[in-house]
């Protein structure tokens, strides 16, 4: 199917205005003892102050009816150390393990001294020997490598946790376990859906007995999310592309959920941009759709499916603040990101969250 893509140019914005002043210390290095007990942003109501709240308290200020959409693409260990037949050090961080021939074939990220060449061998592990195929993906900035065995199989023997580059410690048994929500069902993210890593059983048994209902797409994070945006002018960026799923299951317990009155609540930012892509590629009526997607989601974009987010605190500078700002207002969020720089949330993949309403 064709790649859908949008872009959403707001001239009256520029990168310095989502930039904002962040204490490194804020930076979340490690989950919360319980993955429940992170802290909540409440921020639906622009103008008013906000309210801190426990994630656990999420199940009441939701109403029977309701819906949450979650993204439950799985994580891969995607991040593989090896080296080069001459003995330099090479790291891959696996983006898209790729269709056909078994699922032996990958693009991937590569770093290492001086780039492998088409026809060269890297030794992975020190145990599989992984063939260098050529250049790979948008402007040829990946490596298409092809592994003797299934891929899947390989990473989870031999690859790590990605994890994101501001988590500064190597992965552990813990982040095996963490940065992974408990419903992870379909293997290809090479980042977590990080506002969904603050569910438990116990809050979603909440949720069901509330008469809240869920639903789910599925898009496989990759690693442009932590892309920097490098130009002033937002408008000249160009977004990474993303695999994912919208199927007819969902859009029906979204029409469902409409014609009940109830209201559509993202589980995070790649559930949002799934059920927008979808929208758009609809000609924005939502619709089952499977594909790629590079959507830009800057202020002045037109809504057309989600009226609540919840959402992590996000990289200064970044698209994912641009879609935020999109979503509840550039103002109302730069409110909200004083505020929590002010009363010490914590901040990134493994920090805390908030909750936010599509600004009418």
């Amino acid at each position: 199917m064709k790649p859908f893509s949008n872009s959403s140019p707001a001239p009256a914005y520029t990168l310095h205005d989502f930039d904002f002043v962040l204490p490194p210390e804020l930076i979340a290095q490690h989950p919360a003892a319980e993955r429940s007990a992170s802290r909540l942003l409440d921020g639906r109501e622009a103008g008013s102050p906000p309210v801190d709240r426990v994630f656990r308290e999420l199940p009441g200020l939701l109403r029977a009816g309701d819906l949450l959409v979650f993204n439950d693409t799985r994580v891969i260990k995607a991040r593989l150390l090896g080296e080069k037949p001459t003995g330099g050090a090479v790291e891959a961080l696996v983006e898209r393990i790729l269709p056909g021939d078994g699922v032996h074939e990958v693009w991937a990220h590569l770093r290492a001294s001086k780039s492998p060449k088409a026809g060269s061998v890297v030794r992975f592990a020190d145990a599989f020997d992984a063939e260098v195929l050529g250049r790979a993906g948008p402007e040829d900035a990946l490596f298409h490598l092809r592994f003797p065995a299934p891929a899947l199989e390989l990473l989870a023997r031999h690859g790590h946790v990605p994890l994101p580059p501001y988590i500064t410690h190597d992965d552990s048994a813990e982040d095996e376990q963490r940065y992974q929500t408990v419903f992870a069902a379909h293997p290809g993210a090479v980042a977590a859906p990080t506002a969904a890593l603050h569910f438990d059983e116990a809050v979603l048994a909440a949720l069901a007995s509330q008469g809240v209902g869920r639903a789910a797409v599925t898009l496989h994070v990759g690693a442009g999310t932590f892309q920097p945006v490098r130009v002033e002018n937002i408008a000249e960026h160009r977004m990474h592309s993303e695999w994912f799923e919208v199927s007819e299951a969902t859009v029906a317990a979204i029409e469902a959920t409409r014609a009940a009155g109830g209201r559509v609540l993202a589980v995070g930012t790649t559930t949002l941009r799934a059920l927008e892509s979808a929208a758009r590629a609809g000609g924005g009526a939502l619709r089952p759709y499977r594909g790629d997607t590079d959507i830009f989601i800057t202020p002045g974009f037109d809504f057309r499916v989600v009226d609540l987010l919840l959402t992590n605190f996000h990289l200064p500078k970044s698209t994912l603040m641009m879609l935020v700002s999109a979503f509840a207002g550039h103002a109302h969020i730069q409110a909200l990101y004083r505020h929590a720089v002010e009363s010490r949330y914590r901040f990134f993949s493994y920090g805390d969250a908030m909750l936010l309403q599509l600004a009418r």
